[in-house]
């Protein structure tokens, strides 16, 4: 079994699910980490005691891991993907300082948000640094062909992002609209991660374009699990309150769904809560109730077993290996996090 270690070089046991993936990518893990200990570092002292905060706050780091192991899958030999996974993870790690102050979280990863303790504006010019030090990386690599997908990425990420605040408490949201902004604040900074690997190893475009199918659809599949954990999980799984979403006007998944589906009284009670945040104490059970009624949580999930399963059969492709079957666990270990 593989150990994930945390940059205060404290072992800590790895998700169930992931093991295989985990105790593969373990030594370029080592490297990874050591690569974001020496890029936090600046004489502003404010800056690395916000990133080490919310970087040693026991994130799973799946992105960065997915980009040594997509590197591994397709037999690249070199010390490039240290830097694109290191690059990866800060940009994660910046997205969510940046989403923490716009969606005004008070908990991420179990924690008190960045936000909380130094306050938005410190929070948004420390997501503004990280993002800096992932480029100077990927310029670091050498490889056009990756910088070109991480930075299409990073604007991808950034209009999903402003799509889902046009969105939010937008009660007339589809499905369609819904898994746009999905497919830009997720999924593209998963399918980044994994394309990276077979572009650095110069593999033929049919294997990057299944790499980046995987990443995508296991990135959809990912934030569809998130979506029905919010109204159907525990803060022990999300790292934050359930029903945060809610509370916060998102409109998810199953919002969308229990909305469609319901009458004229229940969509006047969801334009209430979201449209209006007009919510009280037993409006969050009421929620769960109509998601129970209309089989919407159910529904998301099933949603996201289909995306997973395409993410599966995207590494078709490649022959049978360790790391593949790792891919394919860490597809599984996505979906079950909902059980």
């Amino acid at each position: 079994m593989g150990l994930v270690v945390s940059l205060d070089g404290k072992p800590s046991q790895p998700a169930p699910g992931i093991d295989n993936l985990v105790a593969l990518v373990a030594p370029g893990m080592e490297r990874v980490n050591q690569q974001i200990i020496a890029r936090v570092g600046s004489e502003v002292v404010l800056i690395p005691e916000i990133a080490k905060h919310l970087i040693n706050s026991g994130g799973k780091r799946l992105r960065p891991m997915l980009t040594l192991a997509t590197a591994d899958l397709c037999g690249y030999q070199g010390e490039g993907q240290v830097k694109l996974a290191a690059s990866v993870e800060f940009m994660h790690t910046a997205t969510l300082l940046h989403d923490d102050v716009v969606d005004g979280s008070e908990m991420r990863r179990g924690k008190l948000a960045a936000r909380m303790l130094w306050g938005n504006e410190a929070s948004v010019l420390v997501g503004d640094f990280l993002l800096g030090q992932a480029f100077k990386m990927m310029v670091e690599v050498g490889s056009l062909g990756a910088l070109e997908v991480l930075s299409n990425a990073a604007a991808v990420i950034a209009e999903g992002e402003v799509m889902q605040l046009a969105a939010a408490k937008n009660t007339a949201t589809t499905e369609d609209e819904y898994l746009a902004v999905v497919r830009g604040k997720t999924a593209a900074l998963f399918a980044a991660a994994c394309e990276v690997g077979p572009i650095i190893a110069s593999r033929p475009k049919a294997e990057q374009a299944a790499c980046r199918s995987y990443g995508a659809n296991l990135g959809i599949a990912f934030q569809l699990i998130d979506d029905a954990l919010d109204y159907g999980g525990t803060a022990a799984k999300l790292g934050k309150k359930t029903g945060d979403d809610f509370r916060e006007g998102k409109i998810t998944l199953p919002v969308v769904l229990s909305f469609r589906r319901g009458n004229d009284e229940e969509r006047t009670f969801w334009k209430r809560a979201l449209e209006q945040s007009d919510v009280t104490d037993a409006d969050l059970e009421h929620a769960i109730a109509l998601m129970r009624k209309h089989r919407a949580i159910e529904d998301t999930i099933e949603r996201a077993r289909h995306y997973g399963a395409m993410a599966r059969d995207a590494l078709a492709l490649f022959p049978e290996s360790a790391v593949k079957s790792a891919l394919i666990e860490a597809v599984d270990f996505c979906i079950s996090r909902s059980h």
